[in-house]
């Protein structure tokens, strides 16, 4: 491009930006000018980010940046796009503008900045509803993804965040849920906003509680992001999914009471007593000595409010699951537990834990004395 005409758009574009930032486009000319193209693309990428340059990031777009478009940082050219896109008139022109973008960084030595921008256009299809097109997009991202040893943790969580956002709008709940514990875990819960990261809380809550694929919430419990909905009106969901960690029922009987005001756990409201029978009759379990998990089927009943004639089919889902292992004797009416899915422990189940270990030692100091008791004249030779 013709230095004086940049010069002069530059100048014209200086003129109609707010005062604090024309400084900005004096600098920009003179590192174009220089051809450093790595000082010029942090400069821009700074500029962008500013709320005020809202106005003048698609004239820049279009008319500067583009013309030397390959000679800065592939992924830094993407990020300046993604800014740019967000002033399209609307969601249509936002995807065509980034379906032109994707192609233009479709390269070998760019597949980051590919995928980065790949993720933006499924993200655009979500909303425009075409789930399928997201979809294949989406997959796309992920088969390079695979291929990579390593890349920008950006363009990880941009695929994380956007695939939990198809399986949520699929009402696919486990694999809802463990994307956006990885989105999360790729980013700083900092840079969230408190009403972004109280939403990602009480979704990945109700997706945990409704999911028929996810019962232990170990890796959501010990999250940080579950403490923002402290003292909010959704406290009582950080209390419901604890009580199912422990199996709690007489917790889960006061907190029901909410399940109405989350319309999803309403819906799934018998599938949430199945999901907690099981988790009192794992909890059961746990509380149990390895030597004493040979349970009949009316303390079963009694540990978990279930009727005597549906015990076996829970503990049946329960072994199919994986959350026990054992055998059933259909005609005694009795469960042989030999393995119990681990799971987070709260201070409360922490402390039974502690006293059956010191049940433990108080066994072994008693066999020792004993076999010291009957073997004296053995150790003594």
């Amino acid at each position: 491009m013709d230095p004086e005409v940049v010069a002069n758009f530059l100048s014209e574009l200086r003129e109609s930006a707010p005062e604090d930032l024309q400084q900005s486009f004096l600098t920009i000319e003179d590192y174009w000018d220089r051809k450093l193209w790595h000082q010029l693309t942090d400069v821009l990428v700074e500029y962008f980010n500013t709320t005020a340059s809202a106005q003048q990031r698609l004239p820049l777009f279009r008319h500067f940046i583009l013309t030397f478009a390959e000679k800065i940082n592939q992924l830094k050219f993407v990020s300046l796009g993604l800014s740019t896109a967000t002033q399209c008139s609307d969601d249509q022109e936002r995807l065509s503008f980034l379906t032109d973008l994707t192609a233009k960084v479709d390269k070998p030595a760019s597949q980051d900045a590919y995928v980065y921008a790949l993720v933006a256009a499924s993200e655009v299809r979500l909303r425009l509803q075409d789930l399928a097109g997201a979809r294949r997009d989406l997959d796309r991202a992920e088969s390079i993804l695979d291929s990579f040893d390593s890349v920008e943790t950006k363009v990880h969580a941009a695929f994380y965040r956007t695939n939990a956002s198809y399986y949520q709008a699929k009402a696919e709940f486990g694999s809802y849920y463990r994307n956006a514990l990885l989105y999360l875990a790729c980013i700083d819960l900092k840079d969230l906003t408190v009403e972004d990261a109280q939403s990602r809380a009480y979704d990945l809550s109700v997706a945990a509680l409704v999911s028929d694929s996810i019962y232990n919430f170990g890796e959501l419990l010990l999250h940080p992001i579950l403490d923002s909905l402290n003292d909010t009106q959704h406290s009582w969901l950080r209390d419901l999914l604890f009580a199912f960690n422990r199996g709690d029922l007489n917790a889960y009987n006061v907190l029901e009471v909410n399940i109405g005001k989350a319309p999803l756990l309403d819906e799934h409201k018998a599938f949430l007593w199945q999901k907690i029978s099981l988790s009192a009759l794992t909890e059961a379990v746990f509380r149990r000595p390895p030597h004493d998990r040979a349970m009949t089927f009316q303390t079963i009943s009694q540990e978990t409010k279930v009727q005597p004639n549906e015990i076996e089919i829970l503990i049946m889902k329960a072994l199919s699951l994986g959350l026990l292992k054992g055998s059933i004797d259909q005609v005694a009416e009795v469960a042989r537990i030999n393995w119990v899915q681990p799971k987070v422990l709260d201070m409360k189940q922490i402390d039974n834990m502690r006293l059956r270990l010191k049940d433990w030692d108080s066994s072994v100091n008693n066999l020792g004395n004993w076999i010291e008791g009957v073997g004296k004249d053995v150790w003594a030779a």
